[in-house]
């Protein structure tokens, strides 16, 4: 890969990477990755978008039928209260003033 006189080829001992240095500018002047193993197949990507849709589908399908059933449960709840607070006597609220 090195082109000129000036540039030379370093392997990296953590990562394996190859860089490129021009002696004369004492600097990297090309970086190249290494192959990963542990790298996404982008053969799948389609498979895997499709199946991350029909995931995020079935949760909607989900949130609808309870968002359906939610006014049904409120109106119940709401039943229940009112029929405790018919049964429980009317009494007058206590003041922090009417304590002395």
């Amino acid at each position: 890969m090195a082109k000129l006189k000036s540039e030379i080829e370093v392997i990296c001992p953590c990562c394996s990477a190859v860089l490129v240095i021009d002696k004369n500018l004492d600097r990297v002047i090309a970086h190249q990755e290494p192959v990963r193993e542990d790298r996404p197949d982008l053969d799948r990507a389609a498979q895997l978008v499709a199946d991350e849709q029909t995931r995020r589908e079935a949760i909607f399908q989900q949130s609808v039928a309870a968002e359906k059933t939610r006014g049904d449960a409120l109106s119940k709840r709401f039943d229940e209260a009112l029929k405790q607070a018919r049964q429980e006597p009317v009494t007058k609220p206590k003041r922090d003033f009417d304590l002395d």
